[in-house]
């Protein structure tokens, strides 16, 4: 779906539900963050990047809490980022939205908490995906990189944050809420 379409938004969680019998997990997984000088970011840009990254996490968490509390139960995971928790040069739209998913999913545990809902968020370091990959492919910045992933000294795989996703959707997370784990590697223990 596209997020930035609240119509095909709540489509798809309503046929997801429909066609399943229920809704058990939302995990909100769209992102994106132009990068860009902040006196140089285009309103587009700023628009874009709010509408995807917090606008759509927000309206398909709302759409999945209005199938999940008359079920009584219940799980939305919220991908943040590091980002949200640390400064990044040319990132200032992109971490002011990660850092509000981070507040938002605190909020949404607190307010959906009582229909058996559990809202939690997953902050990933850089990871190698097909959107990071030309960002990786400068060896100085993946030198970089690295060097601030300060405990482990690697880049993340896409199974380092499927791990923990799975975890807060899983019954073992039962009594976390409201809660993001950082998956950084340690870039911000420093």
């Amino acid at each position: 779906m596209d997020v930035l379409d609240l119509d095909q938004v709540h489509s798809a969680v309503w046929e997801a539900a429909s066609e399943m019998g229920r809704l058990d997990i939302l995990v909100n997984n769209a992102g994106l963050g132009p990068s860009n000088r902040a006196v140089d970011v285009t309103v587009e840009d700023f628009d874009l990047t709010v509408d995807v990254n917090l606008k759509g996490t927000f309206f398909a968490s709302q759409a999945a809490a209005r199938i999940m509390i008359p079920q009584g139960s219940g799980r939305i995971i919220n991908l943040s980022s590091q980002a949200g928790f640390v400064a990044l040069p040319t990132e200032s739209v992109y971490c002011m939205t990660k850092a509000a998913i981070a507040h938002l999913t605190k909020c949404l545990a607190i307010e959906w908490g009582t229909h058996g809902i559990t809202v939690n968020g997953v902050a990933p370091t850089f990871i190698r995906t097909p959107g990071t990959k030309a960002a990786l492919s400068d060896p100085a910045f993946e030198r970089d990189v690295t060097e601030r992933i300060a405990a482990l000294h690697r880049i993340g795989e896409p199974m380092d944050v499927a791990g923990a996703v799975v975890f807060l959707a899983s019954p073992a997370a039962s009594l976390i809420t409201g809660e993001t784990i950082l998956v950084d590697g340690g870039w911000t223990a420093r």
